[in-house]
């Protein structure tokens, strides 16, 4: 008895979703397109918000942003939900170790009582400032249209909760996990006539009604001036004044922001090509917000230094116009 082994190679029907087919051809697709195009419910709506009639459930109209086609807002770094969790996965991977290294060593409890006290006071208020930046970036999710600009705030705003537990674990370490580093930056964000603008600006963009004007306010204007405040210049303060303890742990929150203004780069830029009537509302948005964010940084920033403040925040609105100039907004 003889037996012939063949192979045969069959030829599948289609090489992705009709979602996907129609918008790019019948071609193997990649897993973000997949997840990503196409995905958002346009029809078969059963009722409108009882809270806001005059919307559909998802309505493009809820900004004053025109887009032809509202997935150019894609995503840079193409994550989906497998890729976003193996990202940041390997990144949480990293920071533990860090965390472990400064807290064997003592390295945060040991420094000169004049920068704790700074951290305290200038540093672990802004877990609270992530925590609207958490609310604000699902409010985009929640009302904005399009996959491609929902998933990446959702993804967003689980960043945002993270670099929150990080400071707030920054805080522990300093006080040898009592919590009194904490309660004292509460007290700060409460009280603290340094905080107060910061505070006044964080629950103001609570209330903007326009979701991308939102997303102009928190992510391109309020992170791109407080972030390098922050973790570039501040940062390179601490490590001369007190080592690079502080600085290895907050290793993540600089990579998170390189990649956070590249996706926030790229939809910015996208909208404003799109017409002038975007690009002018785009740059009055970031105008006005660019004004405010300055005035409220400016105690924060001389509470964190000791001094210097202003020239500090004013060498970030440098940066800030360059990066505005490079997409299409007037500074």
């Amino acid at each position: 008895m003889q037996v012939d082994i063949k192979t045969q190679q069959i030829q599948p029907l289609r090489q992705t979703y009709g979602h996907v087919a129609r918008r790019f051809g019948d071609k193997p697709a990649s897993r973000y397109q997949e997840a990503t195009y196409d995905v958002q419910s346009e029809v078969n709506f059963h009722y409108r918000p009882t809270w806001d009639p005059q919307y559909e459930i998802y309505d493009k109209r809820r900004t004053a942003i025109v887009m032809k086609d509202w997935y150019a807002l894609k995503d840079p770094r193409q994550y989906f939900y497998g890729a976003y969790v193996t990202a940041r996965g390997r990144q949480q991977d990293a920071t533990e170790k860090s965390f472990a290294f400064v807290e064997k060593r003592g390295l945060l409890q040991t420094l000169p009582a004049e920068w704790q006290d700074r951290l305290a006071d200038g540093l672990l208020p802004l877990r609270h400032v992530e925590w609207g930046a958490n609310m604000n970036n699902f409010y985009c999710a929640d009302y904005g249209w399009g996959t491609a600009i929902t998933q990446a705030c959702t993804y967003c705003a689980m960043d945002r909760l993270g670099i929150a537990q990080y400071l707030t674990r920054i805080g522990m370490l300093l006080d040898g996990n009592t919590g009194v580093a904490l309660e004292r930056a509460k007290v700060a964000w409460m009280e603290s006539a340094a905080w107060q603008p910061m505070r006044r600006l964080v629950e103001r963009s609570f209330v903007i009604e326009d979701w991308f004007e939102t997303f102009v306010t928190q992510n391109l204007v309020l992170d791109g001036l407080l972030y390098p405040m922050v973790y570039q210049h501040a940062d390179a303060a601490i490590v001369r004044g007190c080592g690079t303890g502080l600085a290895v742990l907050t290793e993540f929150m600089n990579d998170w922001r390189e990649e956070h203004a590249r996706w926030v780069d790229s939809v910015v830029q996208t909208a404003a090509a799109e017409s002038d009537a975007n690009r002018v509302l785009l740059s009055g948005w970031a105008r006005a917000a660019r004004a405010q964010v300055a005035e409220a940084l400016v105690p924060v920033a001389d509470t964190l230094l000791g001094a210097g403040g202003e020239q500090v925040v004013a060498l970030c609105l440098e940066q800030f116009d360059v990066r505005l100039n490079k997409l299409g907004l007037a500074a």
